[in-house]
């Protein structure tokens, strides 16, 4: 085919030389492919690589400006830098070695840094590395490294998603879903301080259900349980996403309503809440009835903000719709006072 009268190189056997270097060319002198390496073969797949021209197969980039035989073979013991100018155009590292007369020359490549990518892009396995290959130590390390970091993001994920958990856990109340008074706590923490930073006002509801121990007394606790869950219900249905519903004691509730708020539209609220409340509410054919009293405070009330005023002001107010006859709303003002006695009962 070429012109040479040795037919095969020196005394390895193809099939030896294959084992040994996988990607191996033999160049002839003229420049064509006589033999080449089984993985070599495989990665060019359709392009027959037998009988083509090394220089038209390759493309050198380095060492630059090799263009002819005579300049590859001065560049013999030189690390190559190559790639195969056809899809799908793998990067190799290679060495070139000049044979015996009338041998031409012995081309061993590699993928060098990329042997990841090239496993990856060509499904190849150890059976196409030589055994003594560095390579296919380097794919051990790395997919133990892909193993090892999946799993770590794995743990991780995990981990995140356990502590959030574990989070709401300690901020809702178990049996409404609501939040609890730990959870009030910080909202309304951030809401006041929100405020004294000229941020948007708020108001703060304290709602307590009246006739609420005679449920549990009569029907017993399981009835009880089933009013509360129907209050949560009804209190997340009256009020927005961004509001803060919490249950903070037996048959408590405080609400966070966001946002410029006036006295009105917070007793229409209550008003609207309370008479719910009162609709019947059937736990296991029995009914169950209560209603509510609400206490009101307003954040525009206040020349500074402070939480724990705000409570005890709206808790003041609760406890004036209790004395008032009960089902009431009653908005804080500062003339609003109660003798020492003043907590009704149930």
């Amino acid at each position: 085919m070429d012109g040479t009268t040795t037919d095969q190189l020196t005394t390895v056997p193809p099939e030896a030389l294959g084992r040994l270097m996988p990607m191996y060319v033999w160049v002839s002198p003229t420049g064509h492919v006589r033999e080449a390496g089984p993985t070599l073969t495989k990665l060019c797949g359709d392009c027959a690589l037998i009988g083509r021209r090394f220089l038209e197969t390759f493309e050198l980039s380095r060492p630059r400006g090799i263009a002819t035989m005579a300049e590859l073979g001065a560049a013999a013991g030189r690390r190559l830098h190559m790639t195969l100018r056809e899809p799908p155009h793998t990067s190799f590292r290679g060495l070139a070695v000049p044979l015996g007369p009338g041998q031409g020359m012995l081309v061993n490549l590699s993928f060098g840094l990329a042997v990841a990518d090239a496993v990856r892009d060509h499904d190849l396995t150890d059976a196409d590395f030589a055994v003594t290959d560095l390579a296919v130590e380097l794919l051990y390390l790395h997919e133990a490294k892909s193993a090892v970091m999946d799993e770590l993001s794995g743990l991780n994920t995990r981990l995140q998603a356990a502590r959030a958990a574990a989070e709401e856990q300690a901020l809702t109340d178990p049996l409404t879903g609501l939040a609890n008074r730990r959870a009030l706590e910080i909202a309304l923490t951030r809401a006041a301080e929100a405020v004294d930073r000229d941020g948007p006002g708020f108001g703060l509801v304290h709602l307590d259900l009246d006739y609420f121990k005679s449920v549990n007394d009569t029907l017993g606790h399981a009835a009880g349980d089933h009013v509360l869950t129907e209050v949560a219900r009804i209190l997340r249905e009256e009020t927005r996403r961004h509001d803060v519903v919490a249950r903070v004691g037996g048959d408590e509730f405080v609400l966070i309503l966001r946002g410029p708020s006036d006295a009105e539209r917070l007793v229409a609220l209550s008003r609207r809440i309370i008479a719910r409340f009162e609709e019947p509410m059937v736990f296991e054919g029995q009914t169950c009835r209560i209603s509510g009293s609400a206490g009101i405070v307003l954040s525009s009330c206040y020349e500074r903000q402070n939480p724990d005023r705000m409570l005890s002001d709206a808790d003041l107010a609760l406890y004036a719709s209790k004395r008032n006859g009960r089902a009431q709303a009653t908005v804080y003002t500062p003339d609003l006072v109660l003798p020492d006695d003043h907590r009704a009962q149930d």
